[in-house]
């Protein structure tokens, strides 16, 4: 093999048959030797791997923001051209892969990370001597490249909303709405941490995602830290179902099933209501917020919800619905 070669320590694996790679490169080099928009590419193929440039700036920030703790899961890529495995230490896996300098390496997963990894060295240039894992798939003439980057994206599934929430120990915000549900027996006790839709038949009322979305409409709407807890805690005394629920005399279910109060719509409706009446009444809301036990909050009063809540029967929680939902609590928080 001619000496014009790129040398990596390299594991060799079995896949369907097939040999593959995992080699370690220094950050610096990655969007040096792997492409993704290679000129060899079927036109087809480019256009899938076209990149949203949305992402980009949130995954350097990310690598950027967390130099001493960020994590980045290994790349994908396929190579055409010549290579050669040269095993060490007696070992038949372990290695050194040499490969040719006019190979083409053309990455099938990863195209974001690898423009994230370019512009986070632009801001950290020491980044660039750390290294990310690159799982590399001979293809010769790239003939099983288009099919590859199907196979690697298809099945790939992002986790609950609830459970990134919950692994999530940097967001101040989530930390804030953690400590709110372990602070208020209602919440912890009908909270799923896990799972942001809830089946039908689940015993638990509401969701990390769902109450965390909820105080996050209290933040933007000018509910400071401080009155967030007090703010759910007077909720949740004013809402005999839910309190019921906590205890066992009423079964999650079937508050999904007859009630407004039990979907993510009203959750987020009671905070944007809740936050213009702390506005409108600064001193005296937790008073106020007595009202939300007066409001017909079962879901076959349509007279009452649809168009709002409801649409067509359905629960809706459109951006539309929870102001519309929020308009008519609000009234009943006032009027009472």
């Amino acid at each position: 093999m001619t000496e014009n070669v790129m040398r990596f320590s390299a594991i060799r694996g079995i896949q369907a048959g097939r040999t593959f790679y995992v080699v370690m490169v220094p950050m610096k080099s990655v969007s040096r030797l792997f492409r993704f928009d290679d000129p060899e590419l079927p036109a087809d193929l480019k256009a899938q791997r076209m990149l949203n440039h949305s992402r980009v700036p949130a995954i350097a920030r990310y690598i950027v923001d967390n130099p001493e703790d960020y994590v980045l899961s290994a790349l994908s890529a396929t190579m055409d051209g010549e290579f050669e495995f040269s095993p060490v230490g007696g070992s038949r896996s372990v290695g050194e892969l040499s490969i040719e300098l006019g190979a083409s390496l053309v990455i099938n997963d990863g195209q974001h990370r690898r423009a994230a990894i370019e512009a986070a060295i632009r801001e950290r240039p020491f980044l660039g001597d750390e290294t990310i894992a690159v799982v590399v798939y001979p293809d010769r003439g790239l003939r099983r490249s288009q099919q590859m980057f199907v196979d690697l994206n298809q099945h790939a599934v992002k986790p609950a909303r609830s459970l990134r929430l919950l692994y999530d120990g940097r967001d101040p915000e989530v930390i804030a709405t953690r400590s709110i549900i372990e602070s208020i027996d209602a919440f912890r006790k009908l909270t799923d941490f896990e799972r942001s839709s809830l089946p039908n038949r689940s015993r638990r009322l509401f969701s990390l995602s769902g109450i965390h979305r909820a105080n996050a409409v209290l933040a933007a709407n000018g509910v400071g830290g401080d009155l967030r807890l007090p703010f759910w805690r007077a909720v949740v005394a004013n809402m005999p179902d839910w309190l019921a629920c906590a205890s066992g005399g009423l079964a999650a279910a079937d508050l999904r099933r007859d009630m407004i109060h039990a979907h993510g719509v009203a959750w987020e409706a009671i905070a944007l209501a809740g936050a213009k009446l702390i506005e409108e009444q600064p001193s005296d809301w937790p008073e106020g917020l007595a009202a939300l036990r007066c409001v017909d909050w079962s879901r076959s009063s349509v007279q009452v919800w649809e168009g709002a809540a409801l649409v067509g029967g359905i629960i809706n929680r459109s951006r539309a619905s929870v102001h519309s939902t929020a308009l008519i609590i609000h009234r009943a928080l006032t009027e009472a």
